[in-house]
């Protein structure tokens, strides 16, 4: 069943966040300036858009796959994350991993946003944790195939 999170928004009409296609999870962020990334480095853009997200959601901002592939463009500390309770201008961390600098202009597509239903642990402490199949392995345990 699909049904529509409302989530309050102050923008200008230009920055308003938008699905490209039906069936999209992402709604489209831009920039709200003009913005030279040099090859290696990363910049803080802001969106122009500022939201209300009701309690026990979140918003996670993601790269947009075809600055990714096409020119190594990706949100640093993907996906970001946005707070039920945060009301400041949204902003994203690009960091330019391609060899040459990346020229943001004013309204680009920079990065999508995706909402999410948000689970609240309850942590319990205790002496031991119970056994796995996996155990207290660590990185790449589980083998490259």
């Amino acid at each position: 069943m699909n049904k529509d999170l409302p989530v309050l928004i102050v923008c200008s009409d230009e920055y308003l966040p938008l699905y490209s296609q039906p069936g999209d999870a992402g709604a489209d962020l831009r920039s709200r300036e003009s913005v030279l990334i040099p090859a290696g480095e990363r910049k803080t853009i802001p969106t122009g858009v500022s939201i209300a997200i009701p309690d026990n959601f979140v918003a996670l901002v993601h790269p947009r796959s075809g600055l990714a592939s096409k020119h190594g463009i990706t949100v640093l500390n993907a996906p970001g994350t946005v707070d039920a309770g945060y009301r400041g201008e949204i902003s994203v961390t690009l960091l330019n991993t391609g060899q040459e600098a990346f020229e943001i202009s004013l309204g680009d597509r920079i990065a999508q946003i995706v909402f999410q239903r948000v689970e609240k642990a309850r942590f319990i402490r205790v002496a031991k944790l119970p056994e796995s199949h996996r155990g207290d392995n660590g990185f790449g345990s589980t083998g490259r195939k």
